[in-house]
């Protein structure tokens, strides 16, 4: 379930707000200049190559491209029988930003971005069909769950792809992570 939890940031041991309102969570995430849309689900096979995948939501991704300026589009997926996936969680694990927006259409699967704006932190688990834009310069990171299990379409102005710029701040660390907020208690 897609859901938005929202925090004080200097108290943020419980959620002020949480809904599972698509329709609300695109009014508050627009409100801070979040872009949040929901794409209509594509038949596709459980293990489609990343191709079928771009293939498939062709359309989508090409109306992105026209109006951001998009260069390049990929397709990254995690599974819990891999390795490497302490890792990667562990990667996105500490406040960031990015000198692009960072674009993910969720595929299949789950992951919570947390978006660090002013004195807030919105906490968007995004699911299967959401899309979320987190624009440039915008502190946040991302947990995928001690089980990560997604597939994401990322599109990228940059070609060199994902590239971080750490803050230092350790608030990722006083937020709940993905255990506790899955599904937020909806």
């Amino acid at each position: 379930m897609t859901t938005l939890s929202i925090f004080d940031a200097h108290t943020p041991d419980v959620a002020r707000t949480v809904t599972d309102d698509a329709a609300e969570i695109g009014r508050l995430l627009a409100g801070k200049g979040i872009r949040f849309e929901r794409w209509p689900t594509q038949d596709l096979p459980v293990d489609a190559a990343p191709e079928q995948i771009l293939e498939a939501y062709s359309s989508e991704i090409a109306r992105l491209k026209a109006e951001s300026g998009f260069q390049t589009a990929d397709v990254v997926s995690l599974n819990p029988d891999n390795p490497q996936k302490a890792a990667f969680r562990q990667k996105f694990l500490d406040e960031h930003t990015h000198s692009e927006d960072e674009v993910r259409f969720f595929v299949r699967g789950k992951g919570i971005f947390y978006l660090h704006l002013d004195a807030q932190v919105f906490a968007v688990q995004c699911e299967k069909n959401d899309l979320i834009s987190v624009p440039e310069g915008t502190m946040h990171w991302f947990d995928m769950g001690p089980e990560p299990e997604f597939t994401c379409i990322r599109l990228f102005t940059n070609p060199e792809g994902w590239v971080a710029d750490f803050t230092g701040e350790d608030i990722s660390g006083r937020l709940p992570r993905f255990e506790a907020l899955e599904g937020a208690g909806l």
